[in-house]
């Protein structure tokens, strides 16, 4: 990569990390109404694997989206306004935090059903190989939604039909307050792939530059016509499963453990340690991560509602 596209990356991770942290600064004064699922923590995932995509790959995936929106080119801006359920927002305040997409982008949003986008993401790999096209679909999941009966067809029918998508469970070890060891009889969730003849791996998914290297040569495979492939990345989420999580279920000791490891201090770390960058320009960076998301704040407030007529727009899609 050329220096700017590593600033660049940084600063994603960084807006992403400033723009969750100001929503739910939003939420506790009761700007954001509905549930309010935070990334912090889990940035390098989408940042990694969204940088390796090409324009034609499709990205989809579950209800904590506003990252992954931010790494498909939704402006902090339109995710600002859709959290505060504004008009200017990307879903036009209509989908609030769970709902988030932008199809221009090939970014076919965010779920709220636990695992309900899984089939949809063999359909979306179902069309780009009907029509011949080399599109890849990336499907974004947690580790909760493997348990679950979505998964297994999706799974099954994306070998059978040998379709180009990428399986990319987010193992952030919690399913809402349950640990994966509670809940799952296999705590390697890779291992999952194995009963339907699924090619996978594991990630460390609080390395962005792991998760880019390993998206590009996967990715890549799948567009070379060898079919489904299934990437575990083993991430964490600092905060609760939504802002409404008393988060009893694990000690601070745990969460401290994991923040040494943070996935914006190691890509810091690399490129300064690598030439790089100085930790002059990264400042820089990461101010005008906070100015952005500070305009996207003052944007959004700024904004109008929907009017009431708007309750009767996009039901149904143009044919």
């Amino acid at each position: 990569m050329e220096k700017a596209e590593h600033l660049r990356l940084y600063q994603e991770m960084v807006i992403i990390r400033r723009l969750e942290e100001k929503a739910a600064e939003l939420y506790q004064q009761g700007k954001i109404g509905g549930f309010l699922h935070l990334y912090i923590g889990q940035e390098a995932v989408s940042t990694g694997l969204i940088s390796a995509r090409k324009p034609q790959d499709r990205v989809i995936t579950a209800y904590r989206d506003h990252g992954v929106a931010i790494n498909c080119g939704v402006s902090a801006d339109q995710v600002m306004a859709e959290l505060l359920g504004k008009a200017t927002g990307i879903s036009k305040g209509k989908g609030g935090s769970m709902h988030m997409a932008d199809v221009s982008k090939n970014f076919f949003g965010g779920h709220a059903i636990v695992g309900s986008h899984l089939p949809l993401a063999a359909g979306l790999a179902l069309g780009d190989l009907y029509q011949k096209q080399d599109g890849v679909t990336i499907c974004m999941f947690g580790e909760g939604a493997t348990n679950i009966g979505y998964f297994h067809e999706a799974l099954n029918l994306s070998k059978v039909w040998n379709l180009p998508v990428m399986w990319v469970c987010e193992n952030n070890h919690y399913g809402m307050g349950t640990s994966v060891e509670r809940a799952s009889a296999v705590t390697e969730i890779r291992q999952k792939a194995e009963g339907y003849a699924i090619p996978n791996s594991r990630v460390d998914g609080m390395n962005l530059l792991e998760v880019r290297a390993a998206a590009e040569e996967i990715l890549q495979k799948i567009r070379n016509g060898e079919g489904p492939y299934f990437l575990e990345a083993i991430t964490y989420r600092y905060r609760g499963h939504s802002m409404g999580d008393p988060e009893r279920y694990r000690k601070q000791e745990e969460i401290h453990k994991w923040q040494e490891n943070d996935p914006i201090g190691i890509f810091r770390k690399h490129l300064i340690n690598s030439g790089t960058s100085t930790d002059a320009e990264l400042d820089g960076q990461d101010d005008e991560a906070l100015r952005i998301v500070l305009h996207a704040v003052q944007f959004a407030e700024s904004s109008p509602e929907p009017a009431p007529e708007d309750l009767y727009t996009n039901i149904y899609a143009d044919a």
